[in-house]
């Protein structure tokens, strides 16, 4: 997929962040678009911020953990549009438990959307993408696909579950020469609220020093990497000479190559990294005493 002018393409989690990033630049490259949130109301700020002038444009509030609701949405850009080229399964939450206590209803939202979202989407639109002669499936992993950080249990399950997936995806659609490329996405940082919005553990304090005002705060300014203009401009580039993986900002490419180079051992140093940190916030405490 060379050019994105006149195809169309479908975008879960467009209501914020780089869904919506991907949106506008997609409208910028004359794409159509069919976007789907679960936040009608950050659906329509999308559509307000589109270019004027943008290719047809439908929306539809979807939550992407329900499989009946993605397929019959997928069905519908198909009628709308004529065809659907393009899918990319983004929308994601974001939740800090530890491993040894996350409530199985936690962990079960959270891999309703971040994991089971992109089989559905994936499996929803892959026979329009088959249909259309030229198809493209990007699915949004995270930099916590490539390695684990605490208090990201239910968060790295599910990144790096979407990674394999993908990877496996794009090796059965090579073998049979299906006109549908596979672009598995890792962001580092991207400068969204994810991260202030997650979903908090009671636990989480004993285990950092940080209450969950501060634990949000410090996540929030660690993100502050990448804007998602950019991010979404990367991820364009990507599915534009087919590329199996697509890092998003420095952070990701030094996290990639940490884990290439050091094997498990770069968990030594993220125990060290968060022993600092702990012990920072306990002096920063002190301090305020």
């Amino acid at each position: 997929m060379h050019s994105f002018n006149g195809k169309v393409a479908a975008i879960t989690g467009a209501g914020s962040g780089l869904g919506r990033a991907l949106a506008i630049e997609l409208a910028r490259r004359d794409a159509a678009l069919a976007l789907c949130d679960i936040d009608a109301a950050g659906l329509q700020e999308t559509v307000r911020l589109l270019p004027a002038g943008s290719q047809r444009c439908t929306t539809a509030a979807v939550d992407v953990a329900d499989r009946d609701a993605v397929f019959a949405w997928a069905d519908a850009c198909r009628a709308e549009h004529g065809q659907v080229n393009l899918v990319i399964n983004n929308a994601g939450v974001a939740m800090a438990v530890m491993a040894e206590t996350v409530r199985p209803a936690d962990f079960a939202w959270l891999m309703g959307i971040n994991f089971w979202g992109v089989v559905h989407g994936t499996q929803a639109f892959l026979p329009h993408l088959r249909a259309s002669g030229d198809g493209h499936v990007v699915n949004v992993s995270s930099v916590f696909g490539m390695l684990a950080m605490p208090t990201q249990a239910a968060y790295n399950a599910a990144k790096f579950a979407v990674r394999g997936y993908t990877e496996a995806l794009r090796l059965e659609l090579e073998l049979q020469g299906a006109p549908v490329g596979v672009t598995c996405v890792l962001p580092g940082g991207i400068a969204t609220r994810i991260v202030a919005s997650q979903r908090i553990a009671p636990d989480i304090e004993a285990f950092t020093g940080m209450d969950a005002q501060a634990f949000r705060a410090e996540g929030q300014r660690l993100i502050q990497r990448t804007s998602p203009e950019e991010a979404a401009r990367q991820v364009l580039a990507g599915v534009q000479r087919n590329a199996r993986r697509v890092l998003v900002g420095r952070d990701a490419r030094w996290a990639d190559l940490l884990v290439r180079l050091l094997g498990p051992a770069y968990q030594v140093l993220v125990v060290r990294g968060a022993r600092r940190a702990r012990q920072r916030e306990q002096q920063r405490r002190t301090a305020q005493a």
